[in-house]
């Protein structure tokens, strides 16, 4: 195999390097990451001002941009191979249900699908530090064989979500639907030193919806959650009620 690893976190995170070590016993790897954290940047790409990318080691590439960008760059730019899949993580903490919209890791994938290249991301469900990321990485490993063996869907791309546990306390992989969040927005409102206002978004809590079949319910009982995803975000429901509409 030969495979693109990329991730959010930043190129220094014990996720991808834990992600990289253990796909270098499976094939070629190229590591291309941002050169801090850039969590939360969505599906941004950077077309404003040029981009930098420093080699720290063979294969190995710190960008200044973001997790799009990165894709983006090691494909067309950096890399000397063409990768046969795109593997997005091991991100620190959860991608579940609506987070996916603005999760870098997940959004990597997706631009990695744009370009007809399988791809996945995996998180580490976790609050802090984070403790399994080997088992998260050896069901990657695991995942990524199957991937190749059998395909994906057309215009598909996986998001998988790994509880923080070690591999023999993680119950059985689970096809799941992205879960909804009950979100309870809150910005944080003060003023600094100098007497500017500045606003923090924040929430007050992140509780998801406890939905059968969805991420959230999977991870929350132990299993690994996969949920595919598609690139095509048209509500196909809803075209028959719009449809009905004058718009004339």
């Amino acid at each position: 195999m030969k495979i693109l690893v990329t991730n959010d976190d930043g190129i220094h995170a014990p996720g991808i390097k834990i992600l990289a070590e253990v796909f270098r016993q499976h094939g070629e790897v190229a590591v291309v990451a941002p050169d801090r954290e850039r969590s939360a940047v969505g599906h941004a790409l950077t077309l404003h001002h040029p981009l930098r990318a420093a080699q720290l080691r063979p294969n190995v590439f710190a960008v200044d941009g973001t997790p799009t960008d990165c894709v983006n760059l090691g494909i067309h730019s950096l890399l000397s191979f063409k990768p046969d899949m795109v593997i997005s993580g091991i991100n620190r903490g959860s991608n579940l249900g609506d987070d996916v919209t603005y999760s870098g890791t997940v959004s990597a994938a997706m631009e990695a699908t744009l370009m007809g290249i399988p791809a996945f991301a995996v998180s580490l469900v976790t609050t802090d530090e984070g403790k399994n990321y080997a088992a998260a990485a050896a069901f990657a490993a695991k995942l990524a064989g199957i991937i190749l063996r059998e395909g994906l869907p057309v215009d598909t791309f996986l998001n998988v979500n790994v509880p923080d546990l070690p591999t023999a306390s993680l119950l059985s992989p689970l096809i799941t639907s992205q879960g909804k969040r009950r979100y309870d927005g809150v910005i944080i409102d003060k003023v600094d030193p100098r007497g500017r206002n500045y606003y923090w978004i924040g929430s007050a809590d992140m509780n998801f919806l406890d939905t059968e079949g969805s991420d959230y319910a999977a991870v929350s009982r132990g299993h690994i959650s996969i949920t595919p995803l598609h690139l095509d975000l048209t509500n196909y429901n809803s075209m028959a009620v719009l449809n009905d509409w004058d718009l004339s």
